[in-house]
């Protein structure tokens, strides 16, 4: 193919930058995928209820509307969540002595297990290595990636800090 020089050219370069973008946003969300599949397979965990067995491997009575703040889904997420634990054997629900209105969560010892045995989560991988940027690089990719979600029209979008896909409640 025979190109003219001028508009054609800035064209061609144009359009290889858009494609390389779109490349770069199907990596990411191959990898997403990839990492969730794998996690399902080893553990047959989501990524949630892994967060979820963490914050409850800390082995102290937790309420489910504290978990819900610390891995930052909502409340009804949780209980999804907590509800298929429960019934795998992983959580227990144990009612406080102080106020038998209250329910506390405690990871079982097979909850224990399982969370010994899964891999590490994406996240945290992406976590470190985020953190040893400079600021000025934090800054450019924050909103560099918030442009993108605008001009993708995702930026409205209900999403919880979790590199997962599709429903966060499912396996087990």
């Amino acid at each position: 193919m025979k190109f003219r020089r001028g508009r054609d050219f800035t064209r061609v370069i144009i359009m290889s930058g858009q494609n390389d973008l779109l490349v770069s946003i199907r990596q990411i969300t191959r990898a997403i995928d990839l990492s969730s599949k794998r996690l399902v397979k080893s553990a047959g965990l989501t990524a949630p209820q892994l967060l979820v067995l963490q914050t409850l491997s800390l082995d102290k009575p937790t309420k489910p509307s504290e978990i819900a703040k610390d891995v930052y889904l909502s409340q009804a997420t949780v209980t999804s969540i907590v509800d298929r634990l429960t019934k795998a054997g992983l959580v227990r629900r144990e009612k406080s002595d102080a106020d038998k209105r209250v329910v506390h969560l405690l990871l079982t010892e097979a909850g224990h297990e399982r969370l010994s045995g899964a891999p590490p989560l994406l996240q945290e991988s992406f976590t470190h290595q985020f953190e040893a940027l400079k600021s000025w690089e934090k800054t450019l990719l924050l909103s560099s990636v918030q442009r993108l979600a605008e001009m993708l029209n995702a930026e409205e979008l209900d999403a919880a800090p979790i590199l997962e896909v599709g429903d966060l409640t499912k396996p087990i």
